[in-house]
């Protein structure tokens, strides 16, 4: 029971990563609230928590939208009495390369994947610090590390989250407010099923990583809770990779 008596909030928690994030999360005895754009996903993860025995409460979230967030986190505060974990989880996934990468396109996936989470730290840093502290998640990918032929947004945008991570560690380390980044390898996910959707792309993907394999969501959620845990209370401004030896190479 790693997570008893915390309250943990989830966006893009009706996806296959962050749906893993919630369920494990609620499991180690946190009560969470999941938050998504796709309401259906979403308060499907939520109920199946609480038929589990756990404790959960769906919030409807564009992370883009700063009212959104704070009428989120007043939800939070209002059911559960505030905010001690906080996963930025939510993004959207775009593989143009910079030449074809239209700029709509990529303000939309910077608007997603990095003022989402900035908007969601601005929001729940006031609750944390009234209860003396918490822990921040920011899930980036291995694309922040490393160059792509295939991206653009996505791997600037997820590169950004390692800056921010570090910022709001080093701003509110005098809050109790720990920050860090998660960065996953490839996961078998709906957001790459284009990816995998023929043996040859599958096979693409996966040799790729020394281990062999795609990350299952469950494992990318072990790494989540590790971070938002006080397993790691000594780890701030810090990255996780997550990716099966791919950045190693």
């Amino acid at each position: 029971m790693r997570l008893l008596e915390k309250i943990a909030l989830v966006t893009g928690g009706g996806g296959d990563i962050g749906g893993a994030q919630a369920r494990l999360f609620a499991r180690e005895r946190a009560r969470v609230v999941v938050t998504d754009v796709a309401e259906e996903a979403g308060q499907q993860v939520a109920s199946d928590i609480a038929a589990d025995g756990g404790s959960a409460l769906f919030v409807r979230l564009d992370v883009s939208s700063e009212s959104d967030w704070e009428a989120a986190v007043r939800a939070c505060v209002d059911r559960f009495g505030g905010v001690d974990i906080l996963v930025n989880n939510a993004g959207v996934y775009q593989t143009e390369a910079i030449e074809h990468t239209a700029l709509d396109d990529w303000e939309r996936v910077m608007g997603v994947n990095i003022d989402g989470a900035f908007l969601g730290t601005k929001a729940v840093i006031p609750s944390m610090r009234s209860r003396g502290g918490g822990a921040i998640v920011n899930v980036a990918s291995t694309t922040a590390l490393v160059g792509s032929k295939r991206s653009s947004a996505y791997g600037a945008s997820k590169a950004a989250l390692l800056s921010l991570s570090r910022h709001t560690a080093i701003q509110h380390a005098a809050d109790g407010i720990r920050a860090n980044t998660l960065v996953p390898g490839p996961v078998e996910t709906e957001m790459i099923a284009e990816n995998l959707a023929t043996p040859e792309g599958k096979a693409a993907s996966v040799a790729r990583v020394p281990l062999g394999r795609l990350a299952a969501p469950t494992e990318i959620a072990y790494a989540a809770l590790y971070l938002a845990s006080d397993v790691s209370s000594y780890v701030t401004g810090s990255h996780l990779v997550v990716d099966g030896g791919l950045t190693a190479q």
